[in-house]
């Protein structure tokens, strides 16, 4: 007996902003909305899909009360795949996501952000073609 891993659930004030900066940062679609939250992904999930493999999973952002007070424990990696890393993160800024320092030190490979509402992420090394 197994399990899947099927949503990513991210607590925030504001879902529907914060899906929609997440929906032009990696390119997905609202898949579903309710009383406080927002679920987007690359795909429309289906019972038999997932139960027939693991697939991508898809993020969940959830109306809080209370704000974000320490660093994230957990955060999303991402990896630019149709420009270089710097034209990335040029386009996050302009999305509204922040540059932060979590101590990662001058010296990385990846640059450290933050979304509109704080949530730290990673943009890693360029995949494109000649990247």
């Amino acid at each position: 007996m197994t399990s899947r891993f099927t949503e990513l659930a991210v607590d925030c004030h504001d879902p529907e902003g914060l899906a929609a900066f997440w929906c032009e940062a990696l390119g997905f679609e609202v898949i579903d909305r309710g009383e406080g939250k927002v679920e987007i992904g690359s795909w429309v999930p289906t019972v038999e899909e997932v139960r027939a493999r693991q697939m991508p999973p898809t993020l969940l952002f959830v109306r809080v009360p209370e704000g974000r007070v320490v660093k994230n424990r957990l955060h999303l990696d991402i990896s630019p795949v149709d420009a270089g890393t710097d034209e990335e993160v040029a386009r996050l800024l302009a999305l509204g996501a922040t540059r932060t320092d979590v101590g990662q030190g001058p010296d990385r490979s990846w640059v450290v952000m933050a979304d509109p509402e704080g949530n730290e992420f990673c943009v890693l090394r360029t995949l494109a073609p000649g990247g």
